[in-house]
Order: C-alpha cells, then sequence, then structure tokens
C-alpha cells in the first residue's frame, strides 16, 4: 500500500516485482514511487521483504522495520533503518508511526537466519490508519481504536491459510473489535504459486470479507480496491 497521510508518503512491505521467489504476479507490476519519505516493514517473509523490490527505490530512504531485522537490513544496503518494538513511536515528518502487536511467524523462511518479531502499525494522530502487515486476531486489537482506516488482509498467496494469519471471518471479527470508519482489505488477488490454479481462493475473499462485516460490524464501511485502485478517506 502507498499511503499518503499528513503531507507524507508510505510505503508497505513493498513488492513491485513480477516473481518472488516461486511466487509470479497476476495482474501489472506496479512502477516504484518517485517519491517516498519512509518505507514500513511489518516482517520478513519474503512476500513482504523483497529486497530486490527495496533496491528499485532510494537506498537512503529511512525504513521502519520490526526489532532484529535493523542489522540485517544495514548490511543489505539500507543505512537509515530504524527497529521498532510493539508500543514504539516515531515520527516521519510530522506524522507519528507506532508500532503494534502482530501475531505471525518472525522466521524469514525459508532459509531462516535473520529473525524479527512482528509488527503492525498505527500512522497518524487525529486521523488514524492501521495498517496489519500479517497478524492473527490479538487481544489489544479493541485498543488500538478510534480508527479511522484499517487496511486487514483477508487472504493469502495460496489457497490455505496458516496460522498467523487473517481469513475473512477473522478479519471481519478484527474490524468489529476496532471499529474502524472504514476498513479496506488487503493481501489478496496479487500473488499466487505458479503452480496453483487460481479460483474463488484467490478472488472472493474479500467479497466475503464485506459481507462479514455487515453481519458483525455494520457502522463500519468496507471498500473493496482491486490492486492497482485506490481510496480517499473523507473528513
Amino acid at each position: 500500500m502507498l499511503l499518503e497521510h499528513g503531507g507524507v508518503r508510505l510505503l508497505t512491505d513493498p513488492v513491485l516485482r513480477r516473481r518472488v521467489v516461486h511466487l509470479r504476479r497476476h495482474g501489472p507490476v506496479p512502477e516504484p514511487p518517485r517519491r517516498l519519505d519512509a518505507v514500513l516493514l511489518s516482517h520478513l517473509h519474503y512476500d513482504h521483504v523483497d529486497l530486490p523490490s527495496l533496491r528499485l527505490l532510494d537506498r537512503q530512504l529511512r525504513v521502519l522495520a520490526p526489532r532484529g531485522a535493523g542489522a540485517w537490513l544495514r548490511r543489505a544496503g539500507f543505512r537509515d533503518t530504524e527497529e521498532l518494538a510493539a508500543g514504539a513511536t516515531t515520527r516521519v515528518g510530522g506524522v507519528p508511526v507506532t508500532a503494534v502487536p502482530a501475531v505471525h511467524d518472525d522466521r524469514r523462511r525459508p532459509l531462516g537466519g535473520v529473525r524479527a518479531r512482528p509488527i503492525g502499525f498505527v500512522i497518524g494522530d487525529e486521523r488514524r490508519v492501521y495498517f496489519a502487515g500479517d497478524t492473527d486476531l490479538f487481544e489489544e486489537m479493541a485498543e488500538l481504536a478510534p480508527l479511522d482506516l484499517a487496511l486487514l488482509p483477508v487472504a493469502g498467496w495460496g489457497p490455505k491459510l496458516g496460522p498467523g494469519h487473517l481469513d475473512p471471518e477473522r478479519a471481519a471479527r478484527a474490524a468489529a473489535a476496532m471499529r474502524p470508519r472504514l476498513a479496506v482489505p488487503i493481501h489478496w488477488g496479487t500473488l499466487s504459486p505458479g503452480y496453483s490454479k487460481l479460483g474463488a481462493w484467490f478472488s472472493d475473499p474479500p467479497h466475503a470479507f464485506a459481507a462479514q462485516v455487515a453481519e458483525l460490524a455494520p457502522d463500519v464501511e468496507v471498500r473493496v480496491i482491486s490492486p492497482g485502485e485506490s481510496v480517499e478517506l473523507s473528513a
């Protein structure tokens, strides 16, 4: 996601290539954004921290990453890397960025090595945006309120989801706990293994999420946007 908030531009977990390991992209490859103030990295899995994608950006760009990832990212050439643990706040321009908990595997699989505790991010103060990265439900979700926008993962890159993920029903439960003004389902319809046949698992999750939110939290507006589309948060 490319977020424009309070005069700053933030890019989350960028994948800017046609292929990542065994995953292939469906749809056009996005152009690297020309002006950015920071990159937010939620965890170190290959579909969230793709070093070749990061190297398409300015190497002097500020990178906010989970604790444990800093030395590894600096060795990879990203000198202006700041580690954040859940609960820590920094500022990008005048905009506060707070790391929040996430429940997800902390390894850089499949090759292992570096480990870093996954995080999500809450961006902003008066208008607050939550980017979940990858996570399962956690008790402190309700404490993230008030939120204007929640970017919630509703699927993955394959037909099956392992632990540490939200499917449409669990993402709807997250939305019901946080009660954002607007929820946008993410992490769907983009990547799949080259050997996997596309089907309902690839295209249906955001719509299933919207239906579940309508039942569990009817006061939360859901906006489904396809990869490449954008949405503007009204005042």
